[in-house]
């Protein structure tokens, strides 16, 4: 047991020896002179409960293979969530619209308009009380696992995350015109974060978790791993690697056993695919995936306009959601397949023979009603909602296509699924997720090559006109710079205060040249700061120029000021500070506490920040490859 601990037990010394309990958890026995053992900070409880024995985590931090083991039990605790979620709002739509087991809300051919409006009505009312509440006595925003990775270091709060799956199940579970995905990724990811920190994990690591838990979620939402690992991939992690590929795929993998053991049902699609598709087909999949970005950019825009009546209404925040939830109910009324996330809906579009007037007024009901929903105040996203709508736009075309063309059209199968996988694209992001996806659920190559061309023209014509998925448009109207989980929170956490030189010479902005060459000669110096009475900056002296023969030496440092508007702020980040150099031309600036203050606090030189931000780069290139 000495050996064990460490070292052998210290020998009675008229001091009572410490248990093997107190070496471990730090604290004195009962009946201990609190004179004998010296002062120490009392650790909380949480962090004992919170973080894994060191011996676990030095094995985790020193070896790849318990960092794999690490990502399977966050493969496991995902594909719990998502089974446990998936169970809980499927209850909830037989309770509220006597949904029979086994059946989906979007596969009904007919819902009760006054359950269905109550439903909704009611879930508005808690959405809008619970969101005041939260705006009132917890007013945190969540972070997103996207967010978390680019800016925080895979750094997420398990509470708020618990809150966001919270009314994720509630929007969907009364029906609202949301999916679950958001949800599953948040609350897949935020373990993840939750799990790696208790290892205490290193920045990259606990990134790649974050990424774990979403490819876990995703994999067990879609019974689809390939599909989740090339999610975490494309839109969490940000990149692959070598080093990344065991431990993403493990969680998927997990993820997936664990939903096929608790619900052993079929995911994929039950639809005749042909055996080949005719070169001669390619050009119209080209032009469905160019017209897919343009309805997926308009879907985002539609979002963002609801969002802003309701903001601009004089309706109480509170009471939003009531109001969209009784929208969605109306619009229900024309087509109960705009309800839920639209599993079922999918499926039965894949099989019905609709006529292209009803699949018009199906993509016109479903967009409205998810644009109602989340604009409203409902909690959940547009992952399911964009590959039911690309489906009913897939078969809108090829239908279109079959009036005007004099060859044999596209099957409307394949247009189906070429749309669907094309519109999640342009408003999720990731083309290669999306292929996998149409691979896994149809098990068809034929059908995979042509979502891979229509996906990346899909992803091009998206990035060329607009710029942002659905996620990093929401991060751009917050004013987040953010276009995808690539890790630039360094870029923030590198500040100015961190690179300045403390250290500097000042001098009044009333000393002659002829004192300053006293004081300053050649070669002592390349710059002085200038500082005017009230010890405020007012600008930098370069020696060279003091010094030189055709200079007055009765003339004052005022005369000679170089950069006198031209500072930079310690919070200011080094992608900042590089700006400012070349908008001022100069080759060093001083830092100030204030534009206000103008305290000198130290100075920055371009060279140095140039130099500290290519490390940094060099750094990140070194951790991506896993060198």
């Amino acid at each position: 047991m000495a050996g064990f601990l460490g070292g052998a037990l210290p020998a009675a010394t008229g001091k009572r020896r410490r248990s093997v309990l107190e070496r471990l958890t730090g604290l004195a026995g009962a009946g201990r002179d609190p004179a004998d053992t010296p002062a120490r900070p009392r650790r909380k409880l949480n962090e004992w409960v919170l973080h894994a024995p060191q011996t676990l985590r030095a094995l985790v931090r020193t070896d790849e293979i318990w960092l794999v083991v690490l990502a399977g039990l966050v493969g496991l605790a995902a594909g719990l969530c998502v089974t446990a979620m998936g169970l809980v709002t499927q209850a909830m739509h037989q309770l509220l619209y006597g949904v029979a087991p086994g059946e989906r809300l979007s596969g009904q051919v007919f819902v009760d308009p006054w359950r269905t409006a109550g439903s909704l009505l009611v879930g508005g009312v808690l959405m809008g009380l619970s969101g005041f509440a939260l705006t009132r006595w917890w007013p945190r925003r969540t972070i997103d696992p996207i967010e978390a990775n680019a800016l925080y270091g895979g750094r997420m709060s398990l509470t708020d995350s618990l809150i966001v799956v919270a009314q994720t199940m509630l929007s969907n579970g009364v029906g609202a015109s949301v999916g679950l995905e958001a949800g599953y990724t948040q609350i897949g990811s935020a373990v993840a974060s939750r799990l790696g920190r208790s290892f205490r994990v290193r920045r990259n690591d606990l990134r790649l978790l974050v990424g774990c838990g979403a490819a876990g979620a995703i994999a067990a939402a879609f019974n689809a791993p390939l599909t989740g690992a090339f999610y975490a991939y494309e839109l969490v992690i940000g990149t692959y690697s070598l080093a990344t590929l065991a431990p993403v795929v493990s969680a998927a993998i997990v993820a997936v056993v664990v939903v096929r053991i608790l619900t052993p049902e079929l995911y994929g699609f039950d639809i005749q695919l042909p055996t080949a598709i005719a070169a001669v087909d390619y050009l119209p999949v080209l032009a469905l995936g160019m017209l897919a970005a343009l309805v997926g950019i308009a879907i985002m825009r539609g979002v963002t306009l609801t969002e802003d009546f309701f903001r601009r209404s004089r309706v109480p925040t509170w009471m939003r959601p009531a109001i969209g939830g009784l929208c969605v109910a109306a619009l229900a009324l024309a087509s109960p397949q705009v309800l839920s996330s639209g599993h079922a809906a999918l499926q039965v579009t894949m099989d019905a023979p609709y006529t292209l007037r009803h699949l018009t007024l199906l993509i016109v009901l479903k967009a409205l009603a998810s644009a109602i929903s989340i604009g409203s105040g409902f909690r959940g996203g547009l992952f399911f909602a964009s590959l039911f709508l690309g489906a009913l736009l897939g078969k809108l075309f090829t239908g279109a296509l079959a009036l005007i063309a004099t060859t044999q059209a596209v099957p409307p199968v394949v247009g189906a699924l070429v749309g669907m996988s094309a519109l999640a694209v342009a408003i999720v992001g990731g083309p290669l997720t999306m292929a996998f996806l149409a691979l896994e659920s149809t098990g068809s190559l034929p059908l995979t090559v042509a979502v891979v061309m229509a996906a990346a023209v899909s992803a091009l014509t998206v990035r060329r006109t607009f710029g942002y998925s659905f996620a990093t448009w929401r991060f751009h109207l917050r004013g987040e710079a953010i276009r995808s989980a690539v890790d630039i929170g360094w870029m923030r956490n590198l500040t100015v205060a961190r690179m300045m030189r403390r250290e500097l010479r000042t001098v009044q902005a009333d000393t002659t040249i002829a004192a300053f060459r006293r004081d300053f000669p050649l070669g002592a110096a390349t710059r002085v700061v200038v500082l005017d009475r009230s010890d405020r900056y007012a600008g930098i002296v370069l020696v060279p120029e003091a010094h030189a023969p055709d200079m007055d030496e009765n003339t004052r440092l005022t005369d000679i000021l170089h950069y006198a508007a031209d500072m930079l702020l310690p919070q200011m980040t080094i992608k900042d500070a590089v700006s400012l150099f070349e908008q001022a031309e100069a080759d060093a600036l001083v830092v100030v506490d204030g534009k206000d203050s103008r305290r000198v606090i130290g100075l920055l030189t371009e060279a140095y920040a140039l130099r500290r931000y290519s490390e940094e780069l060099d750094r990140r290139r070194r951790e991506l490859s896993g060198e």
